[in-house]
């Protein structure tokens, strides 16, 4: 996999790139998913099967095991293009056997192999059926990864090079063969190419987290009681989430070759120094210092009688409920346990209702015992397939913001023309981001909730370089990441006439202050009077 047209990178830099990204990817993620590399084109030999002039160029690079840094150093340090060839079927065959020894005694949900590969070697197609029969039998799914796209065939040349070779029109036939008896339907979806699979992992995926059950009771007053299920739909993510920052030594990297001594000192003149038992906390009251002890800080914690999701009214959606001032870091999305069926039956009803009114409950909520209570509006949510209550807090008194400004209506400085008006509606309508596709129905061209994260995304692409690159200084940010947050370039180029109208209408002049020279002489005629007064001399 070492040609390539001129300018571009090879297929084995492409395909080295995939394994970088996939394995980085296992490695932050931190699940126990196991995984093994099998090198084939390789210099040397080193698998089970190699006897009698087989399997030749083949090599176990890595047994079956969780992916760490250290495979990342490898990949990228010691593996580089071979000098022989090897059939890639033998390779699947390698890797089929591994996978078989590997996992004996052992529970998986699923062995999946990747083959990446750009078909440019002899392969021989005799023992094509029995592979395809045994993997079907194994329950081994499989994945082809290619320097060019399945449907290509012979007249599509990849990425702008030469067209296909025989060997790999052979190799492409026989890929869709392989894929096609596996899955008639859907086997060619699991054959993707070099650029796609780059451009998919380049996103690295937040640890992957099993949704938490909340089961409480809704409650409306005293006598109605329903048992339901929350969920969290919305969260918002601390960056890292996985695991928090730990102190090590510059040198050894170690975190026990750190030495903590904590010393308690009063604060005077000689440090006096005092056991920790001896402390207590203090809230700062102004100058003073108010002692709190630990009894009082637990009699002073608010106490409540344990979870609660009580319904303290309704109201209408359009009067008291505004999205600017939806407040909190998630939203709870609110079910009926799946085995309860008069619970499912109660809150269809509630959810069906406020849907029709067109209202919302309020609604107290407390997560657990220790904590405190919010206030926040039960949205009714009517799906296809499902419906359910959303929860989002509301603020409360002191949560709210209160400014007062001048208005801009009486003051005829401040009142635009009507061609002022009318550029300003003209870039609205530009730059909207919801327009209506062939078929009537509307588009969103900026999906906020497809868009990963740039901070947390930007802190693991420089965890993974330093920890494979310990000295070289960090990379720059990712191209595909600092165009995320950019405007769609249909909207950035819908705009640009909107824009310089725009310009036209509400011209900018620069405002220069006039310098005060009659203040700055006699600031310093001042200056000169005071020194000549107290017998200094400055000049």
């Amino acid at each position: 996999m070492s040609n390539s047209a001129p300018g571009q990178e090879t297929p084995f830099q492409l395909a080295k790139k995939v394994i970088q990204k996939f394995v980085q990817r296992q490695v932050f993620a931190e699940n126990k998913d196991e995984l093994a590399l099998v090198l084939f084109g390789s210099d040397n030999t080193k698998n089970n099967l190699a006897k009698d002039g087989q399997y030749q160029n083949i090599s176990v690079h890595r047994q079956l095991m969780i992916p760490n840094f250290e495979l990342l150093e490898e990949i990228q340090n010691d593996v580089h293009p071979g000098s022989q060839q090897a059939d890639w079927l033998d390779a699947l065959v390698v890797c089929m056997d591994l996978l078989q020894n590997e996992t004996l005694g052992k529970r998986y949900e699923r062995q999946n192999i990747v083959l990446l590969t750009d078909l440019n070697t002899p392969s021989s197609p005799d023992q094509l059926d029995v592979i395809i029969g045994n993997l079907k039998r194994s329950g081994v799914t499989l994945q082809f990864f290619l320097p060019f796209p399945v449907d290509g065939g012979g007249s599509k040349p990849p990425d702008g090079g030469k067209g296909l070779s025989a060997e790999q029109q052979q190799g492409l036939e026989m890929t869709k063969q392989v894929m096609m008896s596996l899955d008639e339907d859907d086997g060619l979806e699991e054959v993707y190419t070099f650029s796609d699979a780059i451009e998919k992992l380049s996103v690295f995926k937040r640890v992957e987290k099993r949704p938490m059950a909340w089961p409480c009771t809704l409650t409306i007053g005293s006598s109605l009681a329903i048992k339901i299920v929350g969920y969290k739909a919305v969260s918002r993510v601390l960056c890292p989430e996985w695991k928090s920052w730990s102190v090590v030594d510059a040198q050894t990297h170690q975190k026990d070759d750190i030495k903590r001594d904590v010393v308690y000192c009063l604060n005077d003149d000689e440090e006096t120094e005092v056991q920790k038992d001896d402390t207590i906390q203090g809230y700062r009251y102004g100058s003073d210092i108010v002692p709190f002890s630990k009894v009082d800080q637990d009699q002073m914690k608010y106490k409540t009688d344990g979870k609660s999701f009580a319904v303290l009214g309704f109201t209408k959606q359009s009067m008291v409920i505004y999205r600017h001032q939806f407040v909190g870091t998630q939203v709870l999305k609110v079910f009926a346990p799946k085995d309860d069926e008069h619970a499912g039956v109660a809150l269809s009803g509630l959810i069906r209702a406020l849907d029709d009114l067109k209202m919302v409950a309020v609604v107290r909520y407390v997560y657990a015992r220790n904590g405190n209570p919010q206030v926040g509006a039960a949205f009714p949510c009517i799906k296809e397939k499902s419906e359910c209550l959303v929860y989002v807090q509301l603020p409360f008194m002191e949560d709210l913001r209160q400014y007062s400004f001048p208005s801009l209506e009486n003051n005829k400085k401040y009142t635009p023309s009507e061609e002022q008006l009318s550029a300003v509606d003209s870039l609205i309508d530009s730059m909207m981001l919801v327009e209506e596709d062939e078929d009537g129905e509307k588009m969103d061209l900026f999906k906020v909730n497809h868009i990963p994260n740039p901070q947390y995304q930007r802190l693991f692409q420089c965890l993974h370089h330093r920890a494979v690159n310990p000295s070289a200084p960090l990379p720059p940010m990712d191209p595909w990441l600092t165009a995320a947050l950019q405007r769609p370039l249909a909207v950035a180029s819908r705009c640009q006439a909107p824009l310089e109208t725009m310009k036209k209408k509400f011209p900018l002049k620069e405002v220069v202050k006039k310098k005060e020279l009659k203040t700055t002489v006699w600031e310093q005629v001042g200056l000169r009077s005071s020194c000549l007064a107290t017998g200094r001399s400055t000049f």
